[in-house]
């Protein structure tokens, strides 16, 4: 019913804002150790536990602010995170508060560090003004309609009003509140049945439905939706640390530490979580295990403790051994289900594991397709155990007494072979189908490079307080230098695979771009519009001047070059040239320019995106106090990206940096969105670009 687009941490252990951290289905917090990874999700953590996550004020609040605030906890929220509402739930808050599903569609929710939850509507504003225009292309709408039809004196009322209208709308870019009367007044008048009453209809319900705005309430104000809203709000789930499994399982213990009693000497709370979804995964209870195995020569022990062993009769000897035969089959059952569920995850080997009782113990055994001989899966490496233990838990726990919950992740993985860790990135977007997930991670091998839009750089400033950025190059910042050398190492490797594995390189300008045409290809395979030669990875070059270098590179002892696909926009053009001069000379035909797909001079590869697509972040990004929408005055006959910066300009909107991959990272979104619909001259012009591909 939830989903967490966004989270914000302020004044919470090292965090002292960590501006607002993007989410998705799998969200990367990349960084050295000690660089607050780990405050990051406690904080987020902290908003909705599903158990324990208790506020701790003495170790939470920031020690330099501690002393003071302490007394009024009150005042101090730590933790800010938005959420999407599903349509459905959106819908009901609508129409229980009377505002528009937009407005709905979208809540944030914060937790102070008493402990109370606030819940607000960030897309509601007690609107003061509406664009004008809005109204005028209404009116222009339905003066098109009417110009065709039955001249009568419902059309001549009709085009009257509309004049009556236009008056009002084109002395003004912005309609007040107090004009709604004489709004009002105008399309309450009585126009006589006739060719243009229809269209009167449509006109007076379209005006009326925009400066409905005025009139909307504040759904954060109304008790019962704010209580719904934090009753359906996702848990959030919490692990650090996960527990292996002993090669050897004594039951009685086991019995006991299902039941939470204590067991000398075992105090792994860890390995006890680890140990109940075993047994819940497998379907068995140790008890049973314990009672089936018994030897049917049970012992009686008599007054004076002295053993007597009691006659057994033939039923009792068969009946023994039937539950001895009933436990075998059960073992291997549940044998034979383990085995085919984690080979489904684990890519590292074909591994067979065998359930053993014997007596009191229960044993794990592991062999594969290599060493056939079974060995405690104890003395097998701590990458499988570890792995073994982390299926186990996320398969139950997430489905079952988290079903739903958002996971957070410290540092998952590290005791993994890297190969095994790029396996475990794979298991994260299964999971992923069920649970959002949030993880910390310092190491390459748990990058997604597929999807480096997931990932966010975590470093300590120069005051020594922890920082978010989803700038993934080095800039005058020098101090996120370490902790972005994971993501570039992590790049460098994906372009080792490209080498060893003959992929089809695609040498792009920038990470936007790489967003942009990763989306497009899922799209297009997936709608069976293109089948690829070969696996085609976009490479992103830093800008048109670092295309050389990386070409050189990639082209390793291939006669054959790496396409390049530039801008056509003057850097794009002028590098052009000089590849065809240089490098390019003998193979000008793979250097490509976005002008080929576009059609418009001065063009960029967000030309060749559905402005549909870009319309919620650019909303976002070019919101005004004049509340003039861009698509008012866009045009597609005419490069995109600089009518954006200058409508920036010319209503004095800041844009942020690196604006241009935030709204990539948007677009992609809605690409591989099911429910998004896409124009078809924008899927022929994509078809028409990968299959250029193809010919490489």
């Amino acid at each position: 019913m939830m989903t967490l687009k966004r989270f914000r941490v302020q004044n919470f252990r090292s965090v002292k804002d960590s501006g607002w951290i993007d989410c998705q289905d799998v969200t990367s917090l990349v960084g050295v150790n000690e660089a607050g990874k780990s405050n990051l999700i406690l904080a987020l953590w902290k908003l909705n536990p599903v158990r324990d996550g208790e506020i701790d004020l003495l170790h939470d609040m920031p020690v330099k602010e501690y002393s003071a605030w302490r007394l009024t906890p009150d005042k101090y929220t730590f933790i800010r995170a938005e959420f999407e509402l599903d349509t459905d739930f959106a819908t009901e808050i609508s129409e229980s508060c009377g505002c528009n599903i937009d407005i709905c569609s979208t809540v944030e929710i914060t937790r102070r560090y008493s402990g109370v939850k606030t819940v607000s509507f960030p897309k509601f504003s007690n609107s003061q003004s509406v664009c004008s225009s809005k109204i005028s292309d209404i009116v222009e709408d339905s003066k098109s309609e009417i110009s065709e039809i039955e001249e009568d004196e419902s059309k001549i009322s009709l085009n009257n009003i509309l004049e009556e209208l236009s008056n009002i709308v084109d002395n003004s870019t912005t309609i007040i509140k107090s004009q709604c009367e004489v709004f009002n007044k105008i399309l309450n008048k009585k126009i006589k049945k006739g060719s243009a009453t229809p269209a009167f209809v449509v006109l007076k319900s379209e005006i009326l439905k925009v400066l409905d705005v005025f009139n909307y309430t504040d759904p954060a104000k109304d008790s019962n939706i704010r209580e719904r809203i934090v009753v359906n709000m996702p848990n959030f789930v919490y692990y650090s640390n996960y527990g292996n499994l002993d090669a050897q399982i004594y039951l009685p213990h086991v019995i006991k530490l299902l039941k939470d009693e204590k067991v000398e000497g075992f105090d792994n709370a860890a390995k006890v979580r680890t140990l109940k979804v075993l047994f819940e995964f497998v379907n068995l209870k140790p008890e049973e295990i314990l009672e089936l195995g018994k030897d049917p020569e049970e012992q009686i022990i008599n007054p004076n403790k002295t053993v007597t062993l009691k006659n057994l009769t033939p039923k009792e000897v068969e009946d023994g051994a039937k539950k001895k035969e009933e436990r075998e089959i059960l073992l291997q059952s549940s044998s034979v289900r383990l085995t085919n569920e984690f080979s489904n995850w684990w890519k590292q080997g074909t591994y067979k594991f065998r359930l053993h009782a014997d007596g009191k113990y229960f044993r794990i055994l592991v062999s594969d397709d290599k060493r056939s001989e079974e060995i405690a899966l104890e003395l097998r490496s701590t990458g499988l155990q570890w792995f073994l233990s982390f299926f186990l838990i996320f398969l139950i726990e997430s489905k079952e007494a988290n079903k739903g919950a958002i996971l957070l992740l410290d540092e998952a993985g590290l005791t993994l072979h890297p190969m095994a860790q790029k396996d475990l990135v794979k298991f994260f977007d299964n999971l992923a189908k069920t649970n959002q997930i949030v993880h910390t991670t310092h190491s390459p091998f748990l990058i997604d490079t597929n999807n480096i839009d997931r990932v966010s750089v975590v470093y300590v400033d120069k005051d020594g307080y922890t920082v978010v950025s989803g700038n993934l190059r080095e800039n005058e910042d020098r101090n996120n230098a370490t902790s972005i050398y994971a993501v570039h190492s992590a790049l460098g490797l994906s372009i080792s695979d490209v080498l060893l594995q003959g992929c089809q390189p695609v040498i792009v300008e920038g990470v936007s771009d790489q967003f942009y045409l990763n989306a497009i290809k899922l799209y297009l395979i997936k709608n069976n519009d293109f089948k690829p030669n070969s696996e085609i990875v976009f490479v992103p070059s830093g800008g048109a001047k670092g295309v050389s270098g990386v070409a050189s590179i990639l082209c390793g002892k291939s006669e054959c070059l790496p396409f390049v696909l530039l801008d056509s926009d003057k850097a794009g053009n002028d590098f052009r040239a000089k590849l065809h001069n240089s490098l390019y000379k003998e193979q000008k035909e793979r250097v490509l320019s976005i002008i080929g797909f576009t059609t418009i001079e001065q063009s960029e590869f967000e030309d060749i995106i559905p402005i549909s697509l870009m319309s919620k972040k650019l909303g976002n990004l070019l919101h005004n106090e004049d509340e003039i929408d861009f698509e008012d005055i866009y045009t597609s006959e005419k490069p995109i990206i600089p009518q954006i910066e200058e409508f920036a300009q010319k209503y004095n909107i800041d844009l942020p940096q690196g604006w241009k991959v935030e709204l990539a990272k948007a677009v992609k979104q809605q690409i591989v969105n099911p429910k998004s619909k896409i124009d078809e001259k924008y899927v022929e012009k994509w078809k028409l670009l990968f299959n250029k591909f193809n010919e490489g």
